[in-house]
């Protein structure tokens, strides 16, 4: 590493190269296991090993150089315009996924039941939300312990979202006092808070994985459940995999607390954490709402 008066400037590293081939062997063993080619699975897996041997090897040496205080002010913004992009990127990410639930709900249904389409679909196809698609006319009641062969019952928003829900918001209260005791110097505050905020991402995730088995055999409801299914695995199973990559984050991040990294006032690795997790938060409210309740 070298500096040019106050620029940081950083040494030539290999990591983007490893990277960049860890991708292309994920997409490619994905493209092949598609296609049911025999090394597919080996080929994604070989690239998914590579990916993960590179964000430790990587982040660690991103690690060591800021204890080292390799790092100025420069840097520091740097991270942070970094970070607030790449939680941009996400915002239309999730914004997308949402335009196409609400565009789905309120004009192609409504338009594919007014005229001569509906004949073109299928058999008995209704303009209702939500629809069974090509399963049965119409979805059941929420949560519905009389599911047919040919229906499916769409999740309630109370029980396990509800809770998850008060889940979420808790931990987005734990993170945040956590943050209050790193600004205090309290090490004590900051590790218990960062530790109740993992146990709560965990405690999350387990009742999701619950409800996708719920779903799948109590409730007929699956990814070929129509517009309905798609959507719902689609919004929910994206947000999990957030969830899964924060409290990722969350556990790194409560490691280098315990071994006494971080100070009250050079902190951006938490606080970068802490940002997304709140994105993922509030990413929740939006699918609390629009996906189990409306």
């Amino acid at each position: 590493m070298s500096a040019k008066g106050s620029y940081y400037l950083p040494e030539p590293s290999a990591w983007p190269i490893v990277t960049s081939a860890g991708m292309f062997l994920l997409a490619l063993g994905l493209i092949l296991t598609i296609n049911s080619v025999a090394p597919g699975s080996w080929i994604m897996l070989a690239g998914f090993a590579v990916i993960v041997y590179m964000m430790i090897r990587w982040f660690g040496q991103v690690i060591t150089e800021s204890e080292a205080g390799s790092y100025n002010d420069q840097v520091d913004m740097s991270f942070r315009l970094g970070m607030g992009w790449f939680i941009g990127s996400e915002v239309m990410f999730f914004a997308a996924f949402f335009g196409a639930l609400f565009y789905i709900r309120q004009f192609s249904v409504p338009w594919l039941g007014s005229g001569l389409e509906s004949e073109l679909l299928w058999k008995g196809f209704e303009s209702t939300w939500p629809t069974a698609g090509p399963q049965g006319p119409v979805a059941l009641p929420p949560n519905s312990h009389h599911v047919g062969e040919n229906q499916f019952s769409p999740m309630g928003a109370m029980g396990i979202p509800f809770i998850n829900t008060m889940i979420l918001l808790s931990s987005g209260v734990t993170v945040t006092w956590a943050h209050w005791g790193l600004k205090k110097d309290n090490r004590a505050q900051l590790i218990t808070g960062l530790f109740l905020t993992v146990a709560l991402g965990i405690t999350f995730l387990s009742l999701q994985a619950y409800e996708y088995v719920h779903a799948y055999t109590e409730l007929g409801l699956t990814l070929q459940a129509g517009v309905y299914g798609a959507t719902f695995f689609m919004l929910t199973g994206f947000h999990g995999l957030h969830v899964t990559m924060g409290t990722i984050m969350l556990i790194v991040i409560l490691g280098r607390s315990i071994k006494g990294h971080f100070s009250a006032e050079h902190h951006f690795g938490f606080e970068g954490v802490a940002w997304y997790w709140h994105f993922v938060d509030v990413v929740w409210l939006g699918l609390f709402i629009f996906v189990y309740w409306l």
